[in-house]
């Protein structure tokens, strides 16, 4: 049976693209794992450590919240305000880049989890896109969340542009460098207008049940290559009628071993994980 829809699937995701062919479909039958905010459940969240111990267990994306500085620089952050992950207060809009550097993005972490308290992790500071695309360069994939992005003139253009710059609008081992998401629609049709090739994830927050209608489809099919939404909001039925609708489905955010074998018998096809090597644990398991 899963055989059979796996067929399905595919067909459907071929006719799709045959309709739809500006839309960048992200061609594999695998499963996707995800570094949610770089491997937050062993490090400081949207750290360049973090985001180095998400590369060497070798996961298929990093994944890149970001916020932007009052003097317009793109910054990894996932709150629009400083209070829960750094020494500082008020929102990251309010710092220029230089200020938002003299905060502390590390010490929160040793407190909150002694039990992984490390004291390199109080050397830490907030890093622009631009030092993580020039520290892994195409050494990853990246998996970037405009965060907020109404209260950010141009941050789709400076996005883009960055993305130009260090020439991640390419494929690795059939898989797309740079995956964009945001919850906000109107983002995300214009990334869209603004460069087609780059594969973007509507984000939704199901306050119950996943739902979405024919029209719903309809309308995404025309910007987005698949939708992003919480383990709990999802069933099979649902990530069914989505993938034969085109789209693939991103499930967050994994916290355990439970949850993510419960996303991999969902038949998700993304999977966003606070600890990298719970993949390594299920794929040596067979799922």
């Amino acid at each position: 049976m899963r055989l059979i829809f796996s067929f399905l699937v595919i067909l459907s995701l071929i006719s799709g693209c045959a309709s739809q062919d500006s839309i960048q479909p992200i061609e594999t039958q695998e499963i996707l794992f995800i570094a949610h905010r770089g491997a937050s459940a062993f490090a400081p969240e949207h750290t360049m450590t973090a985001y180095e111990i998400a590369h060497q267990a070798d996961v298929d994306y990093i994944e890149i919240d970001l916020q932007m500085t009052k003097d317009g620089v793109l910054v990894a952050m996932h709150d629009e305000k400083l209070d829960r992950t750094t020494d500082g207060t008020g929102f990251v809009k309010e710092y220029t880049l230089e200020e938002l550097k003299n905060l502390n993005a590390g010490k929160w972490f040793n407190e909150a989890h002694p039990g992984l308290a490390n004291r390199e992790f109080e050397q830490e500071q907030v890093p622009t896109l631009e030092e993580i695309f020039l520290h892994f360069g195409d050494d990853v994939n990246y998996y970037i969340e405009l965060k907020s992005p109404r209260i950010y003139e141009g941050m789709e253009e400076k996005v883009v542009a960055l993305i130009k710059k260090y020439d991640l609008i390419q494929e690795d081992n059939n898989l797309p460098k740079v995956i964009l998401e945001s919850f906000n629609e109107d983002s995300l049709t214009k990334l869209h207008a603004l460069e087609p090739s780059l594969p973007l994830i509507q984000l939704f927050s199901f306050k119950e049940k996943a739902t979405l209608s024919n029209l719903d489809f309809e309308r995404l099919r025309r910007y987005a290559s698949g939708i992003g939404v919480h383990l709990k909001s999802a069933d099979q039925d649902f990530i069914h009628e989505a993938q034969l609708n085109g789209l693939q489905v991103h499930l967050f955010s994994i916290k355990n071993e439970i949850d993510m074998k419960n996303a991999i018998q969902l038949d998700a096809n993304g999977i966003f994980i606070d600890n990298p090597t719970l993949s390594e644990l299920i794929l040596k398991e067979g799922g």
